[in-house]
């Protein structure tokens, strides 16, 4: 795995430090699996977590009684490709609350790993968004909520240059939410292929920031693929109960989540917070500590 005589160092000190009793789990975030030769002799086989990208991959690594984790197979940097990875083994349980993980990651067009990072879930400001306390559905895709819910943070945050921006972002029953919505703009994703619009693929999330601006809503599949941006959602329901202060924007990501199965999530525009909404009702708040707009 390891070309050179430094590499071959590098891999073998986070080896050996992952057999520390410190250490809960090591999370190899690489699609060139460790060598036989590296693992003999070192009690971590239990440890040891792979992120792949290949589905064919991860079934070998499962078949030779290894653990394994599929990502998405997009151009992410280094640590976000670990915040993915991450994100997919709290999904399958495989890493819990106050678990210390050494994680291995690498720019996979140079084929090596050259960056060890040491977390401990639940201690980090910068942690991924836990997701698994708002009881999607199996539907869902919980690496494509967490990484919706890191974008509008982003947009929350930042704004669109310089300028504070709101926005909707509806997840999921997208068949019902196109029928019970009208395009209130020019359809910015119209006419890509689904594989070149999914929000997995960080060009899609920049996207996402750049069009938030537009009036209206995004909707979003189950799997990540952006349908429409721009959409004007045609439900209101008598039933949805929010908050003092909370407008139109909010009022109807409820509504929409009350009259179909999708969830929503909102930017305000004044405050920049992040809410988001299943059955009608706020299951998660999030507020910004350091807005720059």
């Amino acid at each position: 795995m390891a070309d050179n005589r430094f590499d071959r160092e590098f891999v073998r000190a986070a080896l050996a430090l992952a057999t520390r009793n410190e250490v809960d789990r090591l999370l190899m975030v690489s699609d060139q699996p460790l060598l036989p030769q590296e693992i003999r002799g070192r009690p971590i086989k239990r440890k040891l977590v792979y992120a792949v990208t290949s589905e064919a991959l991860a079934s070998q690594l499962v078949a030779r009684k290894y653990q394994a984790v599929v990502i998405p197979p997009y151009s992410y940097t280094r640590v976000e490709r670990i915040k993915v990875a991450l994100v997919a083994c709290q999904s399958e349980g495989l890493v819990h609350e106050g678990d210390t993980i050494l994680a291995l990651s690498g720019q996979e067009a140079e084929g090596g790993l050259d960056t060890l990072v040491r977390i401990r879930l639940g201690d980090e400001e910068d942690e991924p968004i836990r997701v698994d306390s708002l009881d999607l559905g199996p539907e869902f895709s919980s690496q494509v909520v967490e990484a919706l819910l890191h974008v509008a943070m982003e947009i929350g945050a930042q704004g669109y240059e310089g300028h504070p921006t709101g926005t909707i972002l509806v997840v999921g029953d997208s068949i019902s939410v196109m029928e019970q919505s009208r395009q209130l703009t020019l359809n910015p994703f119209l006419g890509m292929s689904e594989v070149d619009r999914n929000c997995m693929d960080p060009r899609i999330r920049d996207a996402i920031k750049t069009f938030a601006m537009l009036d209206g809503a995004f909707v979003i599949r189950e799997d990540g693929v952006v349908l429409a941006a721009g959409r004007y959602l045609q439900v209101a329901s008598k039933e949805v109960k929010l908050p003092i202060g909370l407008g139109a924007r909010h009022s109807a990501a409820a509504a929409a989540t009350l009259e179909s199965k999708a969830v929503a999530i909102t930017v305000s525009q004044t405050t920049g917070t992040v809410r988001f909404f299943k059955g009608g009702e706020i299951a998660l708040e999030l507020h910004q500590t350091a807005r720059r707009v």
